[in-house]
């Protein structure tokens, strides 16, 4: 499975967690979705990349470390952890629907080039 499908897949939790209002753990990620926690960074770059260009709010904010709670070293969209959790939870990530493995492809194709 390529790196932009299974961020679809990490997409369809992470959405789930945020219309529940839920924080997931790197481990805990890893655990859903079987993929790796080491991984993960690339998997999660695609959605960063996906939410960066498309204006939406970083939904990757709510994966953190267990120990810190805050996201890993790589997170640099917000500065203030706590008001852009609540931005991501006050988004509706379930309408119109999550991005296709292309358009995340795409997303972190124009990011690396």
């Amino acid at each position: 499975m390529h790196a932009e499908e299974r961020a679809a897949q990490v997409w369809a939790a992470l959405a789930l967690a945020a219309h529940n209002r839920q924080v997931l753990t790197y481990d805990i990620v890893a655990k859903l979705t079987g993929v790796p926690r080491q991984g993960l960074a690339k998997i999660l770059g695609h959605i960063h990349e996906y939410c960066r260009q498309n204006r939406k709010p970083p939904l990757t904010i709510l994966v953190v470390n267990s120990e810190t709670g805050v996201p890993g070293d790589g997170f640099t969209a917000a500065r203030d952890i706590p008001e852009a959790q609540m931005r991501v939870f006050s988004h509706d990530w379930l309408t119109p629907g999550p991005p296709t493995p292309d358009q995340l492809a795409e997303a972190w194709s124009r990011a690396s080039s």
